[in-house]
């Protein structure tokens, strides 16, 4: 089942509950991205979405979410380890 999902990945410097909600997808996005799979066939999988019908929405989706997924693993992993310590 695919969770639901914005078209535009929060941005900002906090964790959001959003993020909270997504790790998997995030991991998914990285494993793909590592994987040297097509953006075209990530979206499609992690996301249900058609890129031959919406192409620049499908992109946006992709990279709004995979450059959060890089955020997580350089700075929002942190705000996660704190919720697990406090």
């Amino acid at each position: 089942m695919i969770e639901p999902f914005e078209d535009i990945a929060p941005s900002g410097r906090e964790l959001t509950d959003y993020d909270r909600s997504h790790v998997k997808l995030y991991v998914r996005l990285l494993d793909a991205a590592a994987e040297g799979a097509r953006w075209e066939e990530a979206v499609q999988v992690l996301f249900g979405l058609d890129p031959v019908r919406e192409p620049q929405r499908c992109r946006h989706i992709y990279d709004s979410h995979l450059d959060r997924a890089r955020w997580m693993t350089h700075i929002g992993y942190r705000h996660l380890l704190r919720q697990v310590h406090s």
